[in-house]
């Protein structure tokens, strides 16, 4: 069984994971993202979606 301190750890990890994701997307050129088949105001549910599922 994982302690409170681990999942608050493991929590942490991906909050910054989910951070410097949506960062990436979000200021990505735009011409980039749309070749990519994003748009960058999607950023949000991107990144959530890739480090939560």
């Amino acid at each position: 069984m994982k302690t409170l301190i681990t999942l608050v750890r493991e929590e942490a990890a991906k909050r910054a994971l989910y951070r410097r994701t949506r960062n990436e997307i979000a200021n990505l050129p735009r011409s980039i993202a749309l070749d990519l088949g994003i748009f960058p105001e999607d950023a949000d549910r991107i990144a959530r979606e890739a480090v939560w599922g």
